[in-house]
């Protein structure tokens, strides 16, 4: 497992009542009723789902984008892919990313 994985199960883990599960075939955390993908890991990233303030903070870090898994120009438009260049700000946007999915 690769140092970028394991920070992402860590994260995933640390946080009450997540769950591993996949996304597109791409691991991921879900929470709340139903089990509602809040993070999930993708070429080497974390990606969050996000909205507000949080959303526009995140996709101004330096190699952060909109989500498109399929790379057809498709965007998720909620979810934001940090690399792993910014793993410090990980744990926050997963913290917002896990209330926001609560929140729905």
């Amino acid at each position: 497992m690769s140092d970028t994985e394991a920070a992402f199960y860590d994260i995933g883990y640390g946080i009450a009542e997540a769950e591993a599960s996949q996304m597109f075939g791409k691991k991921c955390f879900t929470a709340g009723k139903g089990g509602k993908p809040f993070v999930s890991f993708f070429q080497d990233c974390m990606v969050f789902k996000l909205t507000g303030t949080e959303h526009t903070q995140a996709l101004a870090l330096e190699g952060a984008h909109l989500f498109d898994p399929s790379g057809k120009g498709r965007a998720m438009k909620e979810w934001v892919q940090v690399p792993f260049d910014q793993v410090a700000a990980w744990p926050s946007f997963s913290d917002v990313a896990h209330r926001y999915v609560l929140s729905l």
